[in-house]
């Protein structure tokens, strides 16, 4: 395994200028030129992602970010598939329960087609190297920079606890750790995680111009962002595990059933659609068209005047049989939960093998190998 890929920006337009943090349209261009490249020459690429093992992966998941890692593999990028355990361990039901939701994880990784011969499925605790560099890591940024993260106010937003523990605050940096292990130079991620990946992009710059010796130690990842759409839950808020208002891509046929009718619409009989003055009723069509190749506006006209009923019966029977041969492949690797574990073992020992040729280089550059 190359533990070194070349870096991304060698035929793309330089990022470190100023006009690379200007926003979210800079990252978009930038996207775009990544994705041509991406046709021309998957193998120059490698990618980290991943998810926190706090329960199932639902439908806003799988067409949020699943589905594009399945694309990205078949294309041929490497990728690197972080479960995350470590960065849960500030929830308490959630830790308490850890290899549960851990293999959780491998079973939704696994249905949907992530193939554990081309995509490296491993934990954050069986990689003790990655998590080394967070020290030499935290050094190189600010209190002021890892506090005025909007992603980790927002988690701690959402945390529901009555403090802060310092696993939470540093969750930008092992972040940056998770990516560098690997020398990924694309992570795919949302407009939300941008700040995210410009905290590790800063990291590798200082690790480079303090440590380097005028060589780069470590790239400076890109973003890869997508059109990803983004669906409601059934209550009109936003799709989320811990809101009970998702499809998880575990729900049986009749689960489904049962939530899909239960899904907010509103009280006009035509069914249009129109994102901004009708929400609900446009996730749910958006939901029918991802499911169906089509577009909204498609499977709204097929609709017509037949009201919330006959749109939730299309979504039901479109969400069902496109998930039909996910769900059955989950219940097939479920039936063997040795073969989840030995994926995460071999996931678990290549990236060991990445992580202890990275932190041996990163001693190297620091003067202290010894």
């Amino acid at each position: 395994m190359n533990t070194t890929p070349r870096s991304a920006g060698a035929d793309v337009p330089s990022s470190d200028s100023a006009a690379d943090e200007l926003g979210t349209s800079a990252a978009q261009a930038r996207s775009a030129v990544l994705e041509e490249l991406i046709l021309k020459d998957p193998g120059k690429f490698r990618v980290l992602t991943g998810d926190r093992p706090t329960g199932r992966l639902h439908l806003g998941h799988y067409f949020g970010t699943l589905h594009n890692r399945v694309r990205l593999q078949d294309l041929g990028v490497e990728m690197f598939v972080i479960i995350a355990d470590y960065q849960v361990l500030t929830d308490r039901d959630v830790a308490d329960n850890l290899t549960g939701h851990v293999e959780e994880l491998v079973l939704d990784y696994l249905a949907i087609g992530v193939d554990p011969a081309r995509s490296t499925i491993f934990t954050h605790s069986a990689v003790p190297a990655l998590n080394q560099l967070l020290l030499p890591f935290l050094s190189l940024v600010s209190v002021a920079e890892l506090n005025r993260n909007p992603t980790v106010k927002d988690e701690i937003a959402h945390s529901r606890q009555s403090s802060v523990s310092g696993l939470m605050f540093t969750y930008p940096a092992h972040q940056a750790a998770d990516i560098l292990f690997c020398k990924a130079n694309l992570v795919p991620v949302g407009q939300d995680q941008l700040p995210h990946l410009e905290l590790t992009r800063t990291i590798a710059r200082r690790f480079n111009d303090r440590y380097g010796n005028g060589a780069d130690v470590f790239p400076q990842p890109d973003a890869l962002l997508s059109n990803a759409p983004l669906l409601l839950g059934t209550d009109g808020t936003k799709m989320s595990k811990s809101r009970g208002n998702a499809i998880t891509l575990a729900a049986d046929a009749d689960e489904t059933a049962r939530l899909i009718k239960g899904a907010k619409t509103d009280s006009e009989r035509h069914i249009t659609y129109d994102p901004a003055t009708r929400p609900e009723v446009s996730s749910l069509l958006l939901l029918a068209a991802l499911c169906q190749n089509r577009t909204p506006q498609q499977v709204a006209d097929d609709i017509g005047s037949a009201g919330a009923a006959a749109l939730k019966r299309t979504v039901t029977e479109s969400v069902n049989e496109y998930l039909g041969p996910i769900r059955a492949r989950r219940t097939q690797y479920a039936q063997d939960r040795a073969y989840l574990r030995e994926t995460l073992r071999e996931g678990n020992e290549r990236a060991r093998a990445v992580a202890d040729s990275t932190l041996a280089g990163v001693r190297a550059a620091m003067n202290s190998d010894y």
